[in-house]
């Protein structure tokens, strides 16, 4: 029997839910004996020139051994996106200039960790405060600059160089247009970042930092520090999520390391939450202005959207993301004209880089807040308006006009499913009965079909699976989970070729000396590519096994089998186990998997809300998804990432945001005022199964763990909309927080057809 497409329990959970995993924080590794605790100094101010650093005091203070400013590091400053502007480059500490609160700026050593606080609290920093730039707009203006010698704040673009068709919309009956906030978000993962760095006698460089990929880390790094990559060994011990913000290396992983050759003894560092909600990369942060337009009849026949997009003060990955987002911009649609472009600017803000499904849900959010604003303008049901766009089954595979090379999909048949169960018909009969009713409590109905990119430009994965002698199994791969469950998945894969127990085999990741390749976890790669790797390997060491049997039994290799972990001839009880096999000689495949093209799932989402019309509050009674991967390995794991990214999708939609003033003060920076959802602001979701085969892989999969972020949040928002709409509302940034809900049917109700967010407006030709 067949292990694959089995509810297998979590084989790691009882390790993360009793006695607990290692991370970062609590290794107990001898080389870091006597290691010295780093606290960083951090500008208070979004921009400022430094005009004086003050130290002594500090050095003073107990237990510290070293403080250490920019003018003692030998390192350049690095330019942390290759795509950048070649001049917005960061300093590990910077001596002249800070342009975001929560930049470091002093390094504060000391032997104990609780005396750095104390000793850091003593250095003395005179700044001259400048104008800060949080909006977008202002830096698109270019007044105040953040990097005066580069003379401009963009850092980079997508489609900036081909001018709009001022005749897109010619043909158009209706055509819509606004501008919409996709917010900017914290990965908020529950372990903050970490690392811990030592350098041995043989001039090898130990690094164990928090990270989703280990090999891109030590490559990073490396560079950082001008070293060669073999001189740098990178070890992920458990992470404790990351949600795409610990993709690769942080500038404090190199500064670390820097300070471990500087002072001769290891190093550890763990951030504080606040550090954490300042420091480490963030989410999204894109202002979209999208313009929409067809015929009466609900045909779409143009789309536009352009792009405003956030890189934070020093462009990370962020700055490449809104490339997904043109890519994508059409959706599931099957639009005749579509053009979009992204400018990315810098301002006096935490840096963005990924965050669940980056770039990929901005897109989502765009192309369907859109069609229900056109829906809205011509009197139709948005969901008949989508139904009447839709891609058909029979048009794929494509070449969409973004871009993307469609592989496989069936959208109209994801929107029925979620139609039909959530009961559509009998939900709108509801909504009009309470709205011709005048009830306090109004039913709001959302609905989305979302497609998304997933393994998009990291197709190849290595892994090694190799059978040893006592009958036990070692998998390496160069995934690196943080919560997806590869232990379990990846043992599947490898027992379903072996016939050995799950039990047997041991699954290795995030260790460079170990695992020297590897592109980690990220995009939702890891199953298509990863853990096809595996499969693939498992399979070669059968093969392997076969010819070696083959002459052990005598007998062709055409006559054996595999199963339960022994090589048999096919009708005799003649056969030998992989075990002893190994024993005679070491049994173990290495293997690459390169798919050479991403995949592309795709789902619906019905989601149901209730507005209380006083109060603004919007509670979710009910979402309604299908979220289709292609054959699902292991159903408990794919419901588990399904739950997350709906939860995820819903907190957008509702509760998340990062705020600034407008002097760049973070007014987020800790849990008590970054909202995000427990479980008692989530109902049950109802998950329905489709599974439609991608052509790209030997088993047909695709990815899951972003998914649910990318339908949920669109269907979310809609519906708070939608709720409100009879009011006169037509659309609500996100969050979709209660008193942006009450001003918006305020404000419908004292401007009669515009709402609080009509920030562009909207027309009919």
């Amino acid at each position: 029997m067949s292990i694959m497409g089995t509810r297998v329990v979590r084989r790691e959970d009882p390790l993360f839910l009793s006695r607990g995993a290692t991370y970062t924080d609590d290794l107990t590794d001898e080389r870091l004996t006597g290691a010295l605790h780093l606290t960083l100094v951090r500008s208070p101010l979004a921009h400022a020139r430094i005009t004086s650093i003050d130290v002594e005091e500090a050095r003073s203070a107990p237990g510290v051994v070293a403080v250490v400013t920019g003018a003692e590091i030998d390192l350049a400053p690095a330019l942390l996106f290759p795509g950048a502007n070649k001049g917005m480059v960061r300093s590990w500490l910077p001596t002249d200039k800070v342009r975001f609160v929560g930049e470091p700026v002093v390094a504060v050593l000391t032997e104990e960790a609780y005396q750095g606080q104390d000793a850091a609290d003593l250095v003395e920093i005179d700044y001259d405060p400048l104008p800060a730039v949080v909006d977008l707009k202002a830096s698109a203006s270019d007044e105040v600059l953040l990097f005066e010698e580069v003379g401009t704040n963009t850092s980079n673009g997508f489609g900036l160089k081909d001018e709009f068709d001022e005749h897109l919309f010619d043909d158009c009956e209706v055509v819509v247009t606004r501008e919409i906030v996709n917010q900017r978000l914290a990965a908020a993962s529950l372990e903050t970042r970490a690392a811990s760095a030592v350098w041995g006698e043989d001039g090898r460089l130990t690094l164990w930092c928090s990270t989703q990929n280990a090999q891109a880390s030590r490559d990073e790094v490396a560079g950082w520090l001008g070293v060669d990559a073999a001189q740098v060994h990178v070890i992920t011990p458990d992470v404790g999520g990351g949600f795409g913000a610990k993709i690769g290396a942080d500038p404090e992983f190199a500064l670390v390391s820097w300070l471990a050759k500087h002072t001769g003894r290891a190093v550890r560092w763990n951030e504080t939450r606040s550090e954490n909600m300042t420091g480490m990369v963030q989410g999204r942060a894109q202002l979209q202005t999208v313009t929409i337009g067809g015929s009466r009849d609900g045909r779409v026949t143009a789309y536009r959207l352009d792009v405003l997009a956030d890189a934070g003060a020093y462009p990370r990955l962020g700055a490449v993301l809104p490339m997904f987002t043109r890519m994508m911009a059409p959706g599931v649609y099957d639009i005749e004209k579509v053009e979009s472009r992204a400018r990315v600017l810098v301002t006096t803000t935490t840096s963005t880089a990924a965050y669940r499904g980056a770039g990929r849900p901005e897109a989502t959010a765009a192309i369907e807040r859109a069609m229900d604003m056109f829906a809205a303008e011509i009197g139709m049901d948005p969901a008949e308006v989508r139904r009447r766009n839709l891609l058909k089954a029979e048009q794929f595979p494509l070449v969409t006009k973004g871009g993307a090379p469609y592989d496989s999909g069936e959208y109209e048949k994801a929107l029925d499913a979620v139609l039909e169960a959530s009961g559509y018909a009998d939900l709108r009969a509801e909504q009009k009965r309470r709205r011709d009713n005048g009830e306090v409590v109004q039913l709001g109905i959302g609905v989305s079909v979302f497609v998304e990119i997933t393994g998009g430009g990291a197709f190849s994965e290595d892994a090694s699976v190799e059978v040893h002698a006592d009958g036990s199994v070692t998998v390496l791969t160069g995934t690196s989970p943080h919560g997806q469950g590869h232990a379990t998945a990846w043992a599947m894969l490898a027992s379903e070729h072996l016939g050995i127990g799950i039990d047997r085999i041991t699954v290795k990741h995030g260790d460079t000396d170990l695992i020297p390749r590897g592109a980690g976890t990220m995009g939702s790669r890891s199953l298509q590519t990863g853990g096809i790797a595996v499969y693939q390997a498992a399979g070669e060491l059968v093969e392997l096994a076969k010819q070696r049997a083959a002459d052990l039994l005598e007998a062709n290799v055409d006559d054996l089998e595999v199963a339960d972990g022994s090589v048999n001839v096919r009708g005799t009880d003649k056969g030998v186990t992989l075990a002893a096999l190994a024993e005679k000689e070491r049994l173990q495949v290495d293997s690459n998997f390169d798919s050479g093209a991403p995949t592309f799932p795709f789902g619906a989402h019905v989601a149901v809300v209730e507005v209380d019309v006083e109060s603004g509050k919007a509670v979710v009674d009910r979402i309604i998804t299908v979220d289709d991967a292609g054959p699902v390995l292991n159903p408990l794991l794919c419901e588990g990432q399904r739950h997350g990214g709906i939860a995820q999708g819903i907190s957008q939609a509702l509760l998340e945001e990062v705020v600034y003033d407008a002097d760049g003060n973070p007014l987020t920076a800790t849990f008590a005022d970054y909202a995000f959802p427990s479980a008692a602001e989530l109902p049950s979701f109802t998950l329905l199964e489709m599974a439609t085969p991608t052509h790209v892989n030997p088993l047909g999969v695709k990815g899951i763990g972003e998914a649910g972020t990318i339908g949920a949040t669109p269907a979310v928002q809609s519906a708070v909309v939608d709720a409100v709409s009879h009011l006169g509302v037509r659309h609500i940034d996100m969050p979709t927080s209660p008193l942006r809900v009450w001003e918006a049917i305020n404000a419908a109700a004292a401007s009669p057809g515009e709402s609080r967010t009509d920030t562009a407006g909207e027309g009919t030709k």
